[in-house]
């Protein structure tokens, strides 16, 4: 089997993906038509290098970061091929199409899309490149987050989705199969619902945003660090778990009355005040560095700091 791999798209997205492929040893084959790629290239492969030496591995441990000069250059022979591109819904069937032409038979072809399903990308596709396109779906960045949501579409064979799970497993990320196409996909969903709820309260005059963030930061989300939603109901019943919890919370839970809510940003104006008031106009690449600080902290004592 290959060892190589492709990254079509070298924004935020791409660049980590391709980090965390070479990483894992994979030589990875990098095609965008940005002016730099050279030198985003470049600096990809400093940082694999960096982060080997800090981990005292030996160059032959890690894999490499490679140009290519076209979409069929990156492509040719490989195992598996991570687009990230623009999330457009035009574009990418038309991508696809042309890494369908140029890779292996087997190659999977996968999507970093957040919005667009697999059916959409594939639906212009033969059979046999249709079946082999797959959502997978990281949470920024996916060099350091574990989940990959990994979508099929009804056309998608059930070897791409083995095949999919056992790439992204062997890059130490946590892939989770969906077994429906859906809008958003579950993380995305989750965070739409909470972002909405969190938005209302701030609106509705019930908390700061600063205030509401610590309220996630010492309760929910150092909850969830450790276990997820229905594990935490589970805990909560006691003997009788997630049954018993819903017996004595479950009524008291439904009778909380929804808030008002706005999203559109001329209604949002005092929240993206406050927002700037705790944070500053723009995040930083200190608060991002503290940021992944804390995370690795937690990867590291979940036994995942790879």
């Amino acid at each position: 089997m290959s060892s190589t791999v492709a990254v079509i798209g070298a924004g935020t997205i791409g660049r980590s993906f391709a980090f965390l492929f070479a990483r894992s040893g994979y030589t990875v084959r990098v095609f965008d038509p940005r002016s730099d790629l050279a030198q985003v290239v470049a600096g990809l492969q400093a940082e694999v290098t960096a982060d080997a030496s800090a981990r005292n591995e030996l160059a032959s441990q890690v894999g490499t970061v490679e140009i290519a000069e076209t979409v069929e250059a990156a492509v040719a022979g490989v195992v598996f091929v991570q687009e990230a591109g623009p999330e457009d819904p035009e574009s990418k069937p038309v991508l696809f199409s042309q890494i369908a032409e140029a890779a292996p038979t087997e190659t999977v072809f996968a999507t970093s899309s957040s919005t667009i399903p697999a059916s959409v990308i594939a639906a212009a596709l033969p059979e046999s490149a249709a079946s082999r396109v797959i959502v997978g779906h990281p949470f920024n960045p996916p060099h350091l987050m574990p989940l990959v949501e990994v979508v099929p579409s009804p056309q998608t064979s059930q070897e791409t989705v083995d095949a999919a799970v056992e790439f992204y497993r062997s890059c130490g990320r946590e892939p989770v199969v969906l077994r429906r196409e859906i809008r958003g996909f579950v993380g995305n969903r989750l965070q739409n619902a909470l972002m909405k709820e969190a938005i209302s309260l701030v609106q509705n005059g019930v908390v700061t945003a600063e205030d509401l963030d610590s309220v996630l930061k010492n309760s929910l989300g150092l909850r969830w660090s450790a276990i997820g939603q229905f594990e935490g109901m589970h805990f909560g019943g006691g003997e009788a778990g997630i049954r018993g919890f819903m017996d004595h919370i479950g009524p008291a839970f439904a009778a909380i009355e929804d808030l008002p809510v706005d999203v559109d940003p001329a209604a949002m104006e005092d929240v993206f005040e406050q927002v700037e008031e705790a944070y500053g106009p723009t995040p930083t690449p200190q608060a991002a560095a503290v940021r992944d600080r804390i995370q690795k902290a937690v990867l590291e004592a979940r036994g995942q700091g790879r």
